[in-house]
């Protein structure tokens, strides 16, 4: 149970005895980020910062779907050379396409995106052009 504040003495002076008891046990030691800075110390004072760190964490966009499906499709394209088989190529423009045509035919009140479903043809030639050209660096 916490002690209670002797009389005659302030809240501050009080609290700052407290401190200073608890770190002279050792009792601050070892917390977890010691000697670390502050995450996010620079940021503007942003009343959404709670928010924005959760979507973060969790890894959850908040672009529109529109905007989104651009993204994932021009991070896995720029990923394409990494892919060990044709057949993992080709699984990969199949779940792209289904998630462009689900993306586009649910754009009623939402931005509309224009983006069509990949040529798969073209990205297996794309794919074994990024396989067969020498790695830069290597």
């Amino acid at each position: 149970m916490t002690k209670r504040k002797p009389p005659g003495t302030t809240v501050e002076t009080w609290i700052e005895a407290q401190l200073r008891e608890a770190r002279e046990r050792g009792e601050f030691d070892d917390l977890p980020g010691q000697g670390k800075p502050l995450a996010d110390l620079e940021e503007a004072n942003d009343p959404y910062w709670w928010a924005k760190k959760l979507l973060r964490r969790e890894g959850v966009s908040a672009l529109p779907p529109a905007l989104a499906i651009r993204r994932r499709v021009e991070l896995a394209l720029e990923r394409l050379g990494e892919l060990a088989s044709e057949r993992a190529v080709r699984e990969l423009v199949a779940a792209l396409n289904a998630e462009i045509r689900r993306v586009n035919s649910r754009t009623a009140g939402a931005a509309p995106t224009t983006l069509a479903p990949l040529d798969e043809a073209a990205v297996l030639a794309r794919w074994r052009d990024l396989r067969e050209s020498p790695r830069s660096g290597s």
